[in-house]
């Protein structure tokens, strides 16, 4: 079967490249839909519309080269598609709560279909070229309600509960930076934890399976000590080559760790993915979260659900929490990215429609959510980022302000394609000081007064402060 892909050019902001350059799991989305069909596709071509697809009969499977979507479900529509025996279009069903509650959300590529009363997406599958018109296969994503249920009820009283409805069968359109968060968290490494519980429940080799490499991992005296836990046996904690990994590290999985990884001492890790070549430090702690390759994190810096790309570094006492970081960026100590509307307010973000010259606001559909930064950012300390804010690729950001608030989205001035570069070859940057990173200028001063006037003495004091 050959693969043709059709390829999506829109920028994703604020990282300002396509979603296929884009690292979902610690891999560009081209490479990672690539290496998912390579059992069942040879060859590929590359097409800008589905009406430059030539029109030879022979086995085809056509898709956007912004999909995201796991093995799970690839198998799933591939196996149905060749047994039903005519062209195919996959297809989610009106009540599918993973598609509706996460993926239709700041995005043009899932689509109502009216007449079969669905939800269809530019996946296809021809059995003898595209010499037919595809009729919608519905595929079920499996999704399972899971999330953080002892929480306050003030957190979300008008949003619904810090909840996602995780799938089994992934898939979604990335056309935002939103979504590369769901791709990577609640829709990745959040998904690999589901598919391994949903295992362990049916089936009862597979739960003999993980017990039995835990009491092996128990009883065998070079095994290290955060091995003596369920969750942290060898079975659902992949480790691997010349790694170093500290005894008093906590380690649960599923988890995935590369090679040449250092742990140390007190790190937390849990249901992660974590790459090649990464360094971890004391006291960190990472959970649901993707480090990506060459990363690093000094002593006591967290993430929760948040996504570094390749060759970023958070450093010591920051907090990350439901973020996604680009590739290259540096973000200094003790800065905190919040994820919450203290005013319960819906949260929004900008997004950039098909065809559309300027981003639009739109809301997330998310109770919480963190923060985007984009590629070769350089982010000083102590800087507090409220929700769903932006900082554009190539920015740096100096703290010069006692309360240095990034309030609203910082863009940046120029397209990554069109940087300049100074003498090493590396890009020139653009520098904000605080506070002229606002999108809108602040409010003028009022007037001071022109005539003599009387006021009580405590409204004057409250003047003068």
């Amino acid at each position: 079967m050959k693969r043709i892909v059709i390829r999506e050019r829109t920028p994703i902001p604020p990282f300002g490249e396509p979603a296929r350059d884009l690292r979902i799991l610690n891999k560009p989305l081209w490479l990672l839909q690539r290496d998912l069909l390579a059992h069942h596709c040879r060859g590929a071509e590359e097409v800008d519309s589905p009406s430059e697809i030539s029109s030879d009969r022979e086995e085809l499977l056509v898709y956007r080269d912004n999909l995201f979507f796991n093995g799970e479900l690839i198998d799933t529509f591939i196996a149905q598609a060749k047994a039903s025996g005519h062209a195919c279009q996959i297809a989610f069903a009106r009540d599918d709560k993973s598609i509706t509650t996460h993926a239709l959300r700041l995005q043009d590529g899932i689509t109502l279909d009216i007449q079969h009363n669905v939800y269809v997406a530019d996946l296809f599958y021809y059995p003898y070229g595209v010499t037919e018109e595809a009729q919608p296969l519905i595929i079920d994503t499996e999704p399972r309600e899971m999330g953080y249920y002892h929480i306050p009820t003030y957190m979300a009283p008008n949003q619904g509960d810090l909840i996602f409805q995780v799938p089994r069968r992934v898939f979604l359109s990335i056309e935002n930076w939103v979504h590369v968060f769901l791709a990577n968290s609640p829709f990745g490494v959040f998904s690999l934890g589901r598919i391994h519980e949903q295992r362990a429940e049916e089936s009862w080799k597979e739960k003999l399976a993980v017990s039995f490499s835990t009491l092996l991992d128990r009883i065998n005296p070079l095994a290290p000590r955060w091995r003596n836990h369920f969750l942290a046996s060898s079975r659902l904690v992949k480790i691997g080559k010349n790694c170093s990994i500290d005894p008093t590290a906590t380690i649960h999985g599923p988890t995935v760790i590369g090679d040449n990884c250092t742990i140390g001492a007190g790190v937390v890790i849990t249901n992660s993915l974590i790459g090649k070549n990464v360094t971890i430090m004391q006291g960190s702690q990472v959970m649901l979260s993707v480090v990506s390759d060459r990363c690093y994190l000094p002593w006591h810096a967290a993430l929760f659900m948040t996504t570094l790309m390749e060759n970023s570094m958070v450093a010591q006492l920051s907090c990350l929490q439901m973020c996604v970081v680009g590739r290259n960026t540096f973000i200094g100590a003790g800065n905190i990215f919040t994820d919450f509307d203290l005013r319960n307010q819906p949260l929004h973000t900008y997004h950039l429609r098909k065809g559309a010259s300027q981003p639009e606001k739109e809301e997330i559909g998310l109770p919480v959510i963190g923060s985007a930064v984009g590629h070769n950012c350089k982010i000083g300390s102590g800087f507090v980022v409220y929700p769903a804010r932006m900082i554009g690729s190539n920015t740096t950001l100096i703290y010069a302000d006692p309360e240095a608030v990034i309030s609203r989205n910082i863009q940046a001035m120029r397209s990554i394609d069109d940087l300049e570069v100074d003498e090493a070859g590396e890009p020139m940057r653009t520098v904000y000081t605080w506070p002229r990173v606002l999108e809108h200028p602040a409010p003028p001063a009022k007037p001071e007064p022109t005539e003599p006037f009387q006021i009580s003495w405590p409204e004057a004091a409250r003047l003068r402060r």
